[in-house]
């Protein structure tokens, strides 16, 4: 059964959710439609576990205007004959990137299953198009969930997530506005902490042999990797494993809270880590070991608001629906985590934070967190 049936439950649910028909005149979704069933689909994968696979088909530009859509539109009824009823076909870039959202891929090997795709493309395209055409093709296969390795250079948001890129583009003066904030706040820190990175830098070096600066491995936005700057709050030479097997048991929710010794509520939190030296424990329940981290901003790796950057092996740890705070906005100093009881939260409603603060952005909603930052720091809650 073709593709565009009417019993393809799939793109009726797409329709029901837009004004009209969701396909555009050749038959297939248009861009708007598509976008939002990648969207669907993706939150489906981060829940079922039930990996998909996206083909983009693009043409390279053409001497004569429009070509390009003209050779994708000789494509689409071999494409919409040779895919599954459950499949969606539908317009990634309207009439200048074909994509098809292969659903349901089950747990075979996934090389294997592109592989195979990609030659069954390969026959089809060679069968609707003369050589020339053929030639110029673009085709490129993308999965969900893919593999985050934090050696690469980041994540292609534009193909798997269409939706943020517009999202982002339709804030993009916001957005430019939160940049401005990051780089006056970060300057005037910088400035006026002056002094203050000066003593802890000495009492650093004073009661611990070692560097004064900790740098250390984390992953920001579409998983690209960047060196975080915190003060050393720990002896120069520790054991890591500790922490990571405490941050692994916590991400999967085995790990009890404790109290803490800074006010006796119970935090999610190493409440005896022995890595700690004597400054660095003062430095971690003040939160001034993250200081540095004002150059950070100043370089573009992190915002002043935004969630906390992980480490690679937290990463590893993670479920696939938590990777979307990593997607969806660039990491932070502070954010709705820090102010919403930091260390007593667990893991997965700091990640709920993350995202409703990911969702309902504004410039006056970092504002907010801002101010209230400087309160949850010196009250203690949630430090340790």
């Amino acid at each position: 059964m073709a593709l565009f049936s009417k019993n393809n439950v799939r793109q009726r649910a797409v329709g029901a959710a837009t004004n009209g028909s969701p396909f555009s005149a050749d038959g297939v979704l248009a861009e708007r439609d598509f976008v939002r069933a990648l969207s669907l689909e993706r939150k489906r994968a981060e829940r079922s576990r039930n990996a998909f696979g996206l083909m983009l088909v693009e043409v390279r530009p053409a001497p004569v205007a429009g070509e390009r859509s003209t050779v994708l539109q000789r494509m689409l009824p071999a494409i919409r004959a040779s895919i599954r009823e459950t499949d969606v076909a539908g317009w990634h870039k309207q009439d200048a990137a074909l994509g098809v959202i292969f659903t349901e891929m089950g747990p075979k090997d996934k090389d294997s299953i592109l592989a195979a795709l990609r030659a069954k493309v390969t026959a089809i395209v060679s069968s609707s198009l003369q050589r020339e055409d053929v030639d110029r093709l673009d085709v490129t296969f993308h999965w969900f969930p893919d593999d985050w390795k934090p050696v690469e250079p980041g994540h292609p948001v534009g193909k798997l997530y269409p939706d943020l890129v517009e999202r982002n583009e339709t804030h993009r003066i916001a957005r430019s506005m939160k940049r401005g904030i990051d780089l006056l706040g970060a300057t005037v820190a910088l400035i006026v902490l002056a002094p203050m990175f000066l003593a802890i830098a000495i009492a650093i070096r004073l009661t611990s042999p070692g560097p004064v600066l900790f740098r250390q491995k984390r992953i920001g936005q579409y998983g690209a990797p960047f060196t975080c700057l915190k003060f050393r709050s720990m002896h120069a030479v520790n054991d890591v494993e500790i922490h990571k097997d405490y941050v692994t048991r916590f991400i999967a929710g085995r790990v009890e809270p404790q109290p803490s010794a800074t006010n006796g509520k119970a935090v999610y939190k190493l409440t005896k880590d022995p890595r700690l030296t004597r400054v660095g424990t003062f430095l971690r329940k003040t939160s001034l070991d993250e200081l540095p981290q004002f150059i950070n901003v100043l370089l573009g790796e992190m915002s002043l608001v935004g969630p906390r950057p992980p480490i690679p092996y937290e990463l590893e740890a993670y479920d696939i629906w938590h990777r979307r705070r990593l997607v969806e906005v660039k990491p932070g100093i502070t954010g709705l985590w820090q102010v919403n009881g930091r260390s007593r939260v667990r893991f997965e409603d700091m990640v709920r934070l993350d995202l409703r603060y990911a969702t309902t952005w504004s410039v006056w909603l970092d504002i907010k967190i801002l101010f209230r930052t400087p309160f949850a720091v010196f009250s203690g809650d949630g430090a340790h």
